[in-house]
């Protein structure tokens, strides 16, 4: 962990597990409260070139979409 700033910020250090792909990436994900809730923004520093940018980008969304199955509510009979 490089920065924490509970309810704002949250900035690490990262790597892979496979030696094949070397970087020194950095995570910062920043939180911003909204009218309906909390936007969120993500930056992924140091990508290796071996993965494109777009695939980064669609992995984070289907984290984000696993992470919403996880916490939002389900209320019975709720639009």
């Amino acid at each position: 962990m490089r920065e924490l700033i509970p309810g704002e910020r949250i900035r690490l250090a990262d790597k892979f597990d496979d030696t094949g792909l070397v970087a020194d990436m950095t995570k910062t994900i920043t939180l911003r409260p909204v009218s309906c809730g909390t936007a969120i923004e993500i930056l992924h520093e140091g990508l290796p070139a071996a993965i494109p940018a777009e695939r980064c980008y669609l992995g984070w969304q289907e984290s984000l979409l696993q992470l919403a199955n996880l916490v939002e509510a389900d209320i019975p009979g709720g639009v």
